[in-house]
Formats: structure tokens, C-alpha cells, sequence
């Protein structure tokens, strides 16, 4: 998805590294802050992958680095657990300034805890959704266990995590106990949606447990089966993200852009960045193209001439529909196959053209209800008559200009 750096400074006056990924066609129907895990970053593949899927419904995602780690600045042995979720207000009242206010708040580990506090201090939050995430962020003293003891005599000390090397202080520890999350999960007062792998040997599925029973309805549980904590296989992340966005659609409040509202408009919006995996925006609706892997693609959605072959398709079976119903007959349902394949010129007695090759489709067309052979025939006539089939069959003109962006 289109992508931004932008930055923005916490309560200390630090700037904050983040990623302001948009939705093919760049206008959002709703904004959504993304809170990594302990120690990670915005950088994370899991984190890219979940906020592709929610810019792929429509869902612009600002993901930043917490104070002290990845790009943002300050340091990170003075920060705590409360200092995250100051973060996370600041990221909210900058998209507020700048964009618009979020409606989504997804956290993933320590981050989920994090969100689920940072939610009562934003009105605009209508839906919260944690990955992997501890009921007490006092979880987290379990990796600094071994040194736990230093800490608390020295005041601060030294730890690997990850074989990454960081100070942590006493504060930090005292800030994770004064905390009482499920007291704040039951009184959450939003939609809430806990993803969890039941073989997380990171954060046990019991967390999960523990926030869900706490939470008041609306909420959800998805299990993420097969997945680590860290969501390292990208069909995790993936299949993660796109839960998230399905089951957010039924809690935000959408603002839809004018271009989707206008059905004149009928811009259709294609987006490719790796790979050949294709986002498509049509009218607020969202499709994924790609091709085989047979050609060099990851097999994510249709190719290109199967979204044509479908179009035809379709309007057949639409306009069959429309006919039947207008003239009162009894037809029950429509069944329509499209294949496509390109055939030499010499092998198509119908075709009029010089050229060598020509596109083929073949259409078969089942139809049930009580129908005459009259009504048969004029049935086929009709799918002839279809305007994707009058479109394909009729002279098309192609213009093309490069913009800016």
C-alpha cells in the first residue's frame, strides 16, 4: 500500500518514528494505530502484513516505533510501560491533527495491553484488537526473571532479549505491577477482538482466557493455530490481518470517499508493490489479483483474465436475471461458465480479423425452472445482448497518461 514516513513527538517532546500506510486510491474510510510488541518495532514483518490487510479494506494504518526503539528517538531505559501508552495517545493526536481521529486500535503483545489501555483515554476508538497479548502487563517480568534481583539492588542492570541488548530499570518493573488490566479490560466499553496462538510459548493461551472473561460483550476470539508468537510465517500475519479488517467492518463507522460513493465515478483502483499480488478498490469494495505460481506469482486471488472471464460471467447471469423477472417467467437460477484461452485466428470460423491469435470465450449456460424451449432460446439470445459480452465483442479504446504519486 501507498506508504509514508512520518514522525510526531511524544509527552517529552521526542519524535516518534512511524509509517502512515494508506488504501489504494489513498482515501481512508477509517484510521487505525498498530502498537508493536516488547522490544520490536514498526519494522516487524508481522506488523507490515497486518496493516496491508486492513489498507486493503480500506483501513489507513499508522504504525510508529515506541520511545527509544527502532527510528524514534529518546531513550529507552527510561521509558515504561505507562510511557507506552502515552505513545500511543500522542500517535492518536497527531492522526487527529493531521487525518482524522482512529476508530481502531490493534496491539500485538505487550502492545495489546497497551491498547487496551491507551482505548479508555480515546473517545474516538470503537473497536480494539490484541495478538498474543498478556492480561497483566506484569507478564513481561517472566523474561527478566534471571535478572529481576539486580535490578531491584542496583536500580538497573542489563539484558539480552531477542540477542538484543538493553537497560531496564527499576522503574520499569514497578510500573508493570501498579498495573490492574482486567480490572481496565471490564470496563472497556468497546468491540474487542483477542487473537491468540494456542501454542504460544511466549504468552500463554491462558491470557487470552483470562481477557476475554473479563471483556463485556461485543467481543471475539480467534485462535491463530499453528502460529508463534511472533507471527513469523506470513500467511499467520496475513490471515491475522485480514480477520481484523472483516471483523472491524461491522464496528467502525465508515467515511466513505466520494469517488466510492459515486456510482458514475466507477473508478476502479489497482495497487502493486512486491511481488505480483494486486489490491483492487472498486466502489468500497476490495478484491485481491494475482497470478499462479506456476508464472511467478503467490496465488492470492484471480488473475487478470479470470476478473474478465468473470465479468462476463456475471453479467450474463445478472442479465438473464433481469430479463426472466421482467417478463414474469419462472426461471429459479442462473449458472453460468467462462473459460478463456487464446486461439489462432484459422481455428475460429466466427472471427473476423488478420490478426494471428484472437481471445476465445466459451460460455455455457445452465438454467433451472419451469421453461419452455422458446424461453430457452430467447434466454440465449439474451445473454448474447449483455453488456460485457456487447462491450468485448465491440471496438474498445485504451488511453493511458502517468501521474504524479
Amino acid at each position: 500500500m501507498p506508504s509514508t514516513k512520518v514522525s510526531f513527538p511524544n509527552a517529552s517532546g521526542q519524535l516518534l518514528a512511524a509509517y502512515l500506510e494508506l488504501p489504494p486510491g489513498g482515501e481512508p474510510v477509517a484510521y487505525a494505530l498498530f502498537a508493536h510488541c516488547f522490544t520490536c518495532s514498526k519494522d516487524l514483518k508481522a506488523a507490515y502484513n497486518i496493516s496491508r490487510a486492513l489498507c486493503a479494506a480500506g483501513v489507513a494504518v499508522l504504525r510508529f516505533d515506541f520511545t527509544g526503539l527502532g527510528e524514534s528517538e529518546g531513550d529507552f531505559s527510561d521509558t515504561d510501560f505507562s510511557s507506552n501508552v502515552a505513545d500511543l495517545v500522542a500517535a492518536a493526536r497527531f492522526l487527529e491533527a493531521h487525518h482524522e481521529a482512529p476508530q481502531l486500535l490493534v496491539g500485538h503483545s505487550l502492545g495489546g495491553a497497551a491498547v487496551l489501555l491507551a482505548a479508555s483515554a480515546l473517545p474516538s476508538v470503537r473497536a480494539v484488537a490484541t495478538l498474543g497479548a498478556p492480561c497483566e502487563p506484569s507478564h513481561v517480568l517472566k523474561l527478566l526473571e534471571s535478572k529481576q534481583e539486580a535490578i531491584s539492588a542496583d536500580g538497573e542492570a542489563e539484558v539480552v532479549l531477542a540477542g538484543r541488548r538493553f537497560t531496564i530499570k527499576k522503574r520499569f518493573l514497578d510500573d508493570l505491577r501498579d498495573q490492574h488490566m482486567l480490572k481496565v479490560i471490564s470496563k472497556l466499553g468497546r468491540a474487542l477482538l483477542v487473537l491468540h496462538a494456542p501454542n504460544d510459548n511466549i504468552v500463554g493461551i491462558g491470557n487470552a482466557a483470562d481477557i476475554f472473561t473479563a471483556a463485556k460483550h461485543p467481543k471475539s476470539f480467534v485462535s491463530l493455530d499453528n502460529a508463534d508468537h511472533l507471527l513469523t510465517e506470513e500467511a499467520d500475519s496475513r490471515y491475522a490481518g485480514e480477520v481484523i479488517a472483516a471483523w472491524g467492518r461491522r464496528y467502525l463507522e465508515p467515511k466513505c470517499p466520494a469517488w466510492w460513493a459515486n456510482a458514475a465515478d466507477n473508478r476502479v483502483v489497482a495497487y502493486t508493490e512486491k511481488g505480483l499480488r494486486t489490491d483492487l478498490q472498486m466502489n468500497g469494495h476490495h478484491l485481491v489479483a494475482d497470478e499462479p505460481l506456476s508464472v511467478g506469482g503467490t496465488d492470492l486471488g484471480p488473475s487478470p483474465y479470470d476478473l474478465l472471464a468473470a465479468a462476463l460471467a456475471s453479467c450474463t447471469s445478472m442479465t438473464l436475471r433481469l430479463y426472466a423477472d421482467r417478463k414474469g417467467w419462472t426461471l429459479e437460477a442462473v449458472t453460468v461458465n467462462v473459460t478463456h484461452e487464446k486461439v489462432h485466428a484459422r481455428d475460429c470460423e466466427d472471427c473476423q480479423t488478420k490478426r494471428s491469435k484472437v481471445d476465445m470465450f466459451s460460455r455455457e449456460i445452465a438454467v433451472r425452472g419451469l421453461l419452455d424451449d422458446a424461453q430457452r432460446e430467447r434466454l440465449v439470445e439474451i445473454a448474447n445482448l449483455c453488456p460485457v459480452h456487447r462491450t468485448l465483442e465491440s471496438e474498445v479504446y485504451v488511453t493511458t497518461r502517468l501521474i504524479e504519486g
